[in-house]
Order: structure tokens, then C-alpha cells, then sequence
């Protein structure tokens, strides 16, 4: 056995919690779907877990988010005999009266106090489960009284203050025994305080986060490199991105990368920012920042900045950002389709995106006089081409293209 679950739940613990720069969350989860498939409740519990999303587990394991799945095993824990699993289930919402009658415990406080002797002997799962039920306010039901248990208001409000108060201990043994999620709970009752019972002390959140940077979390180091950033201190803010996006905290590559690329903290290095971008690709969810990476990285080969240029990898970059809801591309993108360059030339598909630019490319204005001085793709308006060709002024391309219309002595723009 384990020090305080079975040897897989243990070790899943440590991959999935404990050690997340380990990179092992994958074998954690297989551990885990292996000993509940065995019969192990809490493994059950954990992997329940696992299926809800970044609310419940870090996203640098990019696990797969099934809910239906999760209820199922929540419901399995309980059946399998898992103290935990009553805990969380009941937290979650799950610990339906009939579920609670299948569990083996005589009632909620037994289970209760199996969770907390497993929190006594070091455990962070266990700690922050405990947590969350003085935090929570689950304490109510896992006691089995309520206002009325009360002479007056008074009583019942003390009796509040004394179980909600307990978290704040619960939460830091969690917190420094690797659950970082431990944290937002402490932020927001140190910001919210509870009601009119626990009073708001928004100053010790001072740190909070540095301290989870500190101990290698590294959500954390993402959100206190945001923190650094935010007060300008950039060369420090980068340190702490690169120790994150190392860390498996793969959006921030974007960061890192966006650093150099800017000269931000650090001497520009479109190459290696480059290379960031790269990285930064690898995660397998659409996020901002990797919608980001490929926006950045297209516009490094478009140009050919720190990387040879390469209009068919930027196309397809800049493209992937345009499908996901980002005009970033729009310029770059109507420019290849102008030219076709990286693409099939489509004077229909450059006019839509040329005038989504909402910002002065003399360029772009300069495709736009052609497109509608030409009729390609449109109607000719040579009036309306003029205007764009008049807006480029500086473009070498348009001031060519100018001359070939002139204006009639009625002010009608006609081709020479």
C-alpha cells in the first residue's frame, strides 16, 4: 500500500498534483483508469477529476473534458466505498440521498473524518478536500445541522465563523503540498471574505501567487509573469514566462516568444522567437495563445524575419488565426491572395479581407485601387480605385497605377 491511497493512487497523485513539471500526467491518468477499472474508489474519485477541466486539474496535462464520464465515476466512488469520493461528490452536487445510501459509512461525518485523518497524515488531495468543506460550507450537511439547531442568530453565526475559518489553514497545508489550485480558493477568501461572518483581508493576497511561482507551479509562474508584466518590470516577467512555458505552461511560449520577437526584457531575437511560436503550436487545444503563435509565426515567414520567408507556411499560419476569430491576418492574407502568393490567386478573396483592414497599409490600399480600377473580381469603379490609390500615397506600385487613369473635364475619372 501506499503512504496514504494504494500505490497507483499515490503515484497518480505525485503526476497529477505534486510534480507537474514531471511531464507524467499521462501515465498518472493511466494509473488511475487501471485501479478504478480494479475496483479502487478513490482511484475512481481522482479520475473524476481528471475529466473535468482546468477548473479541477491543470491544463498543462491536456487531458480530455467528458462530464458525463466523471458523474459516472463520482457515482462509482461512492459505490466502491471511497470516503473521498463522498467528499467530492457531495462538493460537486452528485451525493444525490440515494447515492448516499449506497455508501458504507454509517453517515457523512464518518466519511468526513476518514478524509481528515488522511489530511493529517500529509496528504494535499486529502487537505484541500477538507478545505473546501469548511469553504464551502458543506460542513452543514456533513454535520447534519442548520439554523435551526440553533437558540438565536448569534450562536448560529459563531458556530459559522468557527467551521469557515478552518479553511484558511486547510488550504495552506494544501497549497505547499502541491494542490496550486488551493490558491484561488485562498485568493477569494481573502478578497470576498464570507458574507457579514469572515471579514475581507484583500492584503494577503500580497505574494500569493509569486509564492506558488516560487514553490514551481507553473500556472502560477504564468500568472505572476502576467503580474510583473502588468508593472512593467519585462525582464523579470520573461523569467518567469520561460520558467512556465518549460515547465509545460505551453501558452506561454506565445509570451516568451513575443518578448523576443519585441525586444521586451530581452535583445530581439526574431529566431528564436520563432522558435518559441513553434513550441507554442504544439498544444493541441485552439487557445489565445496558440491562435497567437500561429499569428506571429505567420507573420515572421510573410516577412522573413529571423526565418526564411515562406508565403505558403505563412498562408497556412495566418489562415488557421483568421478561421479562429482573429484579424491579425487579414493584411497578409489578402496580400497572398492578391498576389497568390502561398495560395491560388483570388481577387474575390483579397477585396474581402483588404477591407476588413481597418488601419493605414498603403499597400492594401494600393490592391484595393487595382481590384476596383480593374473590375477584377467586382464591378470596374474607377472612382472608387482613385480613392484608394490616392490613400497609398508613398506606394511606389500606386503612384504607377495612377497614371494609367486621369480625370475627364465633367470630374469623371476614366483609363487613359
Amino acid at each position: 500500500m501506499g503512504k496514504v491511497f494504494s500505490d497507483a493512487v499515490d503515484k497518480a497523485l505525485e503526476y497529477i498534483y505534486y510534480d507537474l513539471r514531471a511531464g507524467k500526467g499521462a501515465e498518472g491518468l493511466a494509473l488511475l483508469e487501471q485501479a478504478s477499472a480494479a475496483g479502487d474508489g478513490d482511484a475512481s474519485c481522482i479520475l473524476a477529476r481528471c475529466y473535468c477541466g482546468n477548473q479541477y486539474v491543470w491544463g498543462g496535462h491536456d487531458f480530455p473534458e467528458d462530464d458525463d464520464k466523471a458523474t459516472k465515476l463520482l457515482h462509482k466512488a461512492v459505490e466502491q466505498g471511497s470516503a473521498i469520493g463522498v467528499m467530492v461528490a457531495l462538493r460537486s452536487g452528485e451525493l444525490t440521498p440515494s447515492l448516499q445510501k449506497k455508501m458504507p459509512f454509517d453517515n457523512l461525518q464518518e466519511a468526513f473524518e476518514c478524509v481528515a485523518a488522511k489530511a493529517e497524515m500529509g496528504d494535499a488531495f486529502c487537505q484541500y478536500t477538507v478545505a473546501n468543506s469548511y469553504f464551502w460550507w458543506d460542513f452543514l450537511r456533513i454535520q447534519g445541522k442548520g439554523r435551526e439547531s440553533f437558540s438565536n442568530e448569534r450562536e448560529y453565526k459563531e458556530y459559522l465563523r468557527d467551521n469557515i475559518s478552518k479553511c484558511e489553514d486547510w488550504f495552506w497545508k494544501a497549497f505547499r503540498g502541491g494542490m496550486y489550485l488551493a490558491a484561488n480558493n485562498l485568493n477569494r477568501f481573502y478578497e470576498q471574505g464570507d458574507e457579514d461572518i469572515i471579514a475581507p483581508r484583500p492584503e494577503k493576497t500580497k505574494d500569493l501567487y509569486k509564492t506558488g511561482a516560487e514553490m514551481g507551479y507553473p500556472v502560477h509562474q504564468w500568472i505572476y509573469a502576467e503580474e510583473l508584466e502588468n508593472e512593467k518590470r519585462y525582464e523579470d516577467a520573461l523569467y518567469w514566462y520561460k520558467q512556465a512555458a518549460c515547465g509545460g505552461q505551453l501558452e506561454c511560449w506565445f509570451c516568451v516568444g513575443y518578448a523576443y520577437e519585441e525586444g521586451r526584457g530581452t535583445e530581439k531575437d526574431p529566431a528564436y522567437a520563432a522558435q518559441c511560436y513553434e513550441k507554442g503550436l504544439t498544444q493541441k487545444k485552439d487557445t489565445g495563445k496558440r491562435i497567437g503563435c500561429a499569428n506571429r509565426l505567420g507573420s515572421l515567414y510573410y516577412e522573413g524575419n529571423g526565418v526564411e520567408k515562406d508565403y505558403a507556411k505563412a498562408f497556412q499560419l495566418l489562415k488557421y488565426g483568421y478561421e479562429h476569430n482573429t484579424k491579425f491576418g487579414v493584411c497578409y492574407l489578402g496580400k497572398c491572395y492578391f498576389r497568390g502568393w502561398g495560395t491560388q490567386q483570388d481577387y474575390v478573396k483579397a477585396r474581402e479581407l483588404l477591407e476588413q483592414v481597418d488601419w493605414t497599409n498603403r499597400e492594401a490600399f494600393y490592391m484595393l485601387g487595382v481590384i476596383y480600377g480593374q473590375g477584377l473580381g467586382v464591378p470596374e469603379d474607377i472612382k472608387k480605385g482613385v480613392e484608394y490609390l490616392k490613400k497609398a500615397e508613398g506606394n511606389q506600385e500606386a503612384k504607377a497605377e495612377l497614371l494609367k487613369y486621369k480625370k475627364t473635364l465633367f470630374g469623371k475619372w476614366v483609363r487613359r
